[in-house]
């Protein structure tokens, strides 16, 4: 189950379709029984939860909070996503991208995230980036981390 909260006020949000399309294909097989929240924010909101989850004060493009052990109102929960939706319209233009499919990446990301995927070493970004790149291209997009001229 993908609980989707939409809590930006902007117009250039994912239908939830979609973003259920793109978590579920995140999911490594033996998450598939999965529950997710996935939550899209404005900058204050990513701001906050950044300054006090990762001691940075800035919003940021995506945050994941994976749940480090099962608790018993919600055996299935995997964790949350939380994407600021400001910072995915900025970003996708800076990057000459379509907005859904930057959305996608980022919700994929994320979801990666929560399964213990990560990127901290280069073999731990290559294992993740890879990852990402092979559901996105079977989703029909673009390499992300491609550089897109103008």
């Amino acid at each position: 189950m993908i609980d989707i909260q939409k809590i930006s006020n902007l117009n250039s949000l994912p239908e939830n379709d979609s973003i259920i399309k793109w978590a579920k294909k995140a999911l490594d097989k033996k998450y598939k029984g999965a529950e997710i929240v996935i939550r899209i924010v404005d900058v204050d909101e990513s701001r906050e939860l950044n300054k006090i989850w990762c001691k940075k004060n800035y919003a940021t493009n995506v945050l994941s909070f994976p749940i480090s052990k099962p608790i018993k109102q919600a055996p299935n929960l995997l964790g949350d996503v939380v994407i600021c939706a400001n910072i995915v319209v900025t970003e996708a233009k800076e990057q000459n991208k379509n907005i859904d499919e930057h959305y996608a990446h980022l919700i994929i990301h994320g979801v990666l995230h929560l399964q213990g995927y990560d990127h901290q070493s280069k073999d731990e970004a290559n294992v993740m980036e890879s990852k990402e790149i092979n559901i996105l291209n079977n989703l029909g997009y673009n390499n992300p981390y491609e550089i897109r001229p103008k």
